[in-house]
């Protein structure tokens, strides 16, 4: 069980992008997220007209470290760490560090 997953908003807590709140688009093997709005280069793309594809300058969204975002927490208006617990239902969720409050519904 992942501490951030797709869908999660998070805050970015360092880098150039510091302060910035997007929800995840994808979690990456490698340990690295993509964050909507955040980490937004622009890339030359060449034109491929037998895919439909157009030349041109496009903005792309590039992974970020998972170590760089925490998850927001909307009681404490900030980024909070995560830790997990198991209910008395067996059930494992995942809590936020500075109040205990469950993320998971």
């Amino acid at each position: 069980m992942s501490k951030i997953r797709k869908g999660d908003e998070v805050v970015v807590i360092t880098g150039r992008d510091n302060g910035k709140r997007g929800t995840v688009l994808r979690v990456l093997d490698s340990g690295r997220v993509v964050v909507e709005g955040v980490g937004v280069v622009k890339k030359h793309a060449k034109p491929n007209p037998m895919k439909g594809v157009n030349g041109g300058i496009i903005e792309k969204e590039m992974p970020v470290h998972i170590s760089n975002v925490a998850l927001f927490n909307r009681a404490t208006e900030k980024g909070d760490r995560v830790g997990f617990k198991v209910l008395e239902d067996g059930r494992k969720v995942r809590v936020f560090k500075s109040n205990g409050e469950v993320v998971d519904a």
